[in-house]
């Protein structure tokens, strides 16, 4: 009779613990007895107990999954207590046999951070991370204005004031000093067309035209709610401008020595309405960074720059090894899946954090450039994929050039200089000179160049 095999695995965490979160209750896991498991309340006093419970087994690490938000207050309270904590995946841990209960998952977890089988996900500082829930509160109220947009766009148009039309946004100086008029009891289309901005394409009368509504009150008074609503996310939005600002300068003004580094202006990167309202932005990055200047890379905006210090911050940086590491937590990198010798699957993962978003629209932008070395590794890519896989492609660039730059402190340094369209104007005009030139063999003397005055002299 054949005797059976055991295959036994290394402990590496001997002093472990698991934890199975829950919205009501944790259980924990101390071993793999039925006596090592214990459950406890999401109580503050209750979380204290549980601490403590697992300082008088003589616990140092403990693993958890990352279920929801019901993980933040325990995660803070682990950590208080001088706890090393490995936050993991969910995914990672469901491959516990047999009927699923808290208590299995919970001596699951606990067995597979024993051995070592579970790896932490990526967490950023303190001060990155306070950034980044005053953004991420931002973009929650920019997504509420544009749907107040949208709202008023509606009732503009079931009012037959058809404002889309003449202007090219209705949220603009001339589309809010018309609906703001409206909302106040003024229909008359030609007082209303008198709010006509200047830079406004459309001339008076045709505004006074497209203003002939039906003024039916229910409508009007849908478009006056929405447009209160619409100033009312607009103060929101502002009043977290004001905290961002406060809370960058507050890092910057920690190391003197950031502010007294001074970067290049950039007039031709556009600002776009929804952008950050920081005074010199630009400058601002620069010394947040230490010196390295993330605006100077086409393609990267306001938005981008922000994402990255909210998402991920200069420290965060430090925590993957290589660029290659960074591209795949970004999920920017192709996950190969090789069986026999052959790739069966070399597809990016799915999956989108905020910070792989804005790299994505940035690679978009670069993609309506022209003329630029990122913009001419685009196009290669799209002519032979097509755009979608383009956009991923340069997001990755984007990505390792951006971790080299953080990490090495080195400058964006192009194989090819981005150029200015008078730039590009005078290259062309210089080109086209020297090619009748050498066509018609033309010397200095034949043009008068010989017979000029020496005008350095007289300075």
């Amino acid at each position: 009779m054949a005797r059976k095999k055991k295959i036994e695995m290394e402990i590496i965490n001997t002093n472990a613990a698991g934890i199975d979160i829950g919205s009501r209750s944790h259980f924990v896991a101390v071993g793999q007895s039925l006596e090592d498991v214990k459950e406890f309340g999401v109580y503050a006093e209750d979380l204290i107990e549980l601490c403590e419970w697992l300082l008088s087994y003589g616990i140092t690490s403990v693993a958890m999954e990352s279920t929801g938000d019901y993980w933040q207050n325990l995660y803070v309270e682990l950590q208080k207590h001088g706890l090393e904590v490995i936050l993991c995946n969910g995914k990672f841990t469901k491959n516990a046999k047999g009927k699923k209960t808290d208590v299995k998952d919970s001596r699951w977890i606990q067995k597979l951070h024993s051995l070592g089988l579970l790896t932490s996900s990526f967490l950023p500082d303190e001060m990155t991370e306070i950034l980044r829930t005053y953004c991420r509160q931002r973009t929650n109220w920019l997504d509420l204005a544009a749907s107040a947009s949208r709202k008023m766009q509606k009732y503009l148009k079931f009012l037959n004031f058809r404002l889309d039309v003449v202007v090219n946004d209705i949220c603009g100086l001339t589309g809010m000093k018309i609906i703001e008029d409206i909302c106040n009891g003024n229909l008359d289309p030609y007082s209303l067309a008198e709010h006509r901005h200047y830079n406004c394409r459309k001339p008076k009368e045709e505004i006074a035209k497209a203003l002939h509504g039906n003024n039916r009150e229910d409508f009007l008074f849908g478009l006056k709610q929405e447009y209160e609503s619409y100033k009312f996310f607009q103060r929101k939005i502002k009043a977290c401008d004001i905290e961002i600002e406060k809370l960058v300068r507050k890092e910057i003004k920690k190391n003197p020595e950031k502010l007294k580094l001074k970067t290049t202006e950039k007039p031709y990167k556009r600002i776009n309405k929804n952008a950050i309202d920081i005074k010199n932005f630009n400058q601002v990055a620069y010394q947040y960074f230490g010196g390295v200047d993330l605006m100077a890379i086409e393609g990267v905006s306001h938005a981008t720059v922000m994402a990255i210090m909210s998402e991920i911050g200069i420290d965060g940086f430090k925590k993957f090894k290589t660029s290659k590491e960074f591209c795949s937590w970004l999920r920017l990198a192709p996950n190969n899946k090789i069986s026999g010798g052959k790739i069966l699957s070399n597809r990016i993962p799915k999956g989108s954090n905020r910070l792989k978003i804005a790299l994505r629209h940035s690679a978009n932008a670069i993609g309506n450039l022209k003329d630029t070395h990122m913009s001419d590794f685009f196009k290669r890519i799209a002519y032979r994929k097509g755009r979608q896989s383009a956009v991923s492609a340069t997001a990755r660039k984007l990505a390792v050039i951006i971790w080299t730059m953080i990490t090495q402190k080195v400058p964006y340094q192009p194989p090819t200089d981005y150029l200015f369209l008078d730039q590009k104007r005078k290259l062309k005009l210089v080109s086209r000179i020297k090619k009748n030139i050498t066509k018609f063999d033309i010397k200095p003397e034949d043009v008068g160049f010989c017979n000029l005055p020496n005008l350095s002299a007289e300075f």
